[in-house]
Formats: structure tokens, C-alpha cells, sequence
């Protein structure tokens, strides 16, 4: 149940956060004002007994300012559920962060970025063992640190396809070490919306 507030939380921020940015822009500021939704399709490697998942992941990006040093920062809001938890652990996570893009080509964009948040593991076939043996762990949850790369390719005015690779860091007691890495790999597409008001040109990238 705390899990499910924390993740209500979270899009609630981002939903205020935009709401509140498109309320005082104007139309300097609408130049440098960028909002993008995305989603995508996800394959975890969850870093415990092999365990895979396949799930959604959503979010948002809201950009603000101009470029420095021709990188251009983000806010970033961002969900992944596990539509199939496989057969070891299903992991779900709600994070946020900053991400920092550069173009590199006209119609290319490379990121990195630096999220954290909050996770669930839930075990499955009825519960992982613990390291002695003795009982089943059936779910847990953990701080998660998770940096990661991506790049995307710009389709249309509005669309562009990605790809987005993350190194999730989170706490277990389903192995001695206490801890463990996935690799959440999401291919999907963004949409980024317009809100410049005609006549001015759209924001740097």
C-alpha cells in the first residue's frame, strides 16, 4: 500500500509541476519551455537466480532552460510495472531524477541520466529462499538508485523512438551480498508537445 501512495505522489508532482510551468510561461518562456511524455516496452534482467521480467515503463520530461555546454537538463518522472514477472522476482519501480541530453546529429539525441525512487520485488512460485534456508522471502522493498543511457532517433515534428538502458541498484534479503543490479532495457517512443505560441521559434536542444 505504500508503494502504491509513493507512485501516486510521484505523478502527482510531475502532473503539478507541468501545470504549474505552462501557467506563468510566456512567450520568452515559451520558447524555452519543453514537455515529452514517453513509453515503451521493457525487458529487466533482475540481477537475482537469472530472473527476467517484461513490463511497461511511462514517464515525463519537463525541460526548462537553455542548454549549457550544448547539454540540456531535465526533470524526469518514470514508472516501470512487470506485465510478466517470469519465474524468480517481479520488479516494480516509480523514480525521478534529472537527465542531461545533447544533440549529436540533426535528428539524433543521446542522454544520461541519474534517477532514484522507489521499488517492490515481489518473489515469485510462492517466495525466494532466504540464504540459510529456512524460510521464504514473498516480497520486499527498497531504495533504488538507477543511472542510466539512452539515445533517441526523431521521426516526425513530435515523435521520436528511443531506446534507454538503466543500472538499478536496489537492497534484497534474498542474497547474502544484501543488495542487487538489474538492467531495465525499454525500446518505445516519446512525444513531445508544442507549446510555443506561433511566431516564435521552439526551444534550443
Amino acid at each position: 500500500m505504500r508503494f502504491k501512495h509513493f507512485v501516486t505522489n510521484v505523478i502527482a508532482v510531475m502532473v503539478l509541476s507541468a501545470g504549474a510551468a505552462l501557467a506563468q510561461s510566456s512567450p520568452t518562456a515559451s520558447k524555452l519551455l519543453e514537455i515529452s511524455t514517453f513509453g515503451g516496452i521493457t525487458g529487466t534482467y533482475t540481477g537475482l537466480s537469472g530472473g527476467r521480467n517484461l513490463g511497461i515503463t511511462a514517464g515525463v520530461d519537463i525541460g526548462v532552460r537553455p542548454s549549457f555546454f550544448g547539454f540540456r537538463p531535465y526533470f524526469e518522472g518514470r514508472g516501470t510495472y512487470p506485465m510478466d514477472g517470469g519465474h524468480i522476482d517481479a520488479q516494480k519501480d516509480a523514480l525521478g531524477g534529472v537527465r542531461m541530453q545533447r544533440t549529436v546529429l540533426p535528428s539524433l539525441r543521446v542522454y544520461g541520466d541519474f534517477l532514484f525512487g522507489r521499488g517492490e520485488i515481489d518473489y515469485q512460485n510462492g517466495g525466494y529462499p532466504s540464504p540459510s534456508g529456512n524460510y521464504l522471502f514473498l516480497r520486499s522493498t527498497s531504495n533504488v538508485v538507477s543511472p542510466g543511457v539512452g539515445a533517441e532517433y526523431q521521426l516526425t515534428k513530435n515523435f521520436s523512438g528511443l531506446v534507454d538502458a538503466q543500472f538499478q541498484h536496489w537492497d534484497t534479503p534474498a542474497k547474502p551480498s544484501g543488495s542487487l543490479w538489474a538492467t531495465p532495457i525499454t525500446v518505445g517512443v516519446r512525444y513531445r508537445f508544442d507549446f510555443n505560441r506561433k511566431g516564435y521559434p521552439s526551444a534550443p536542444r
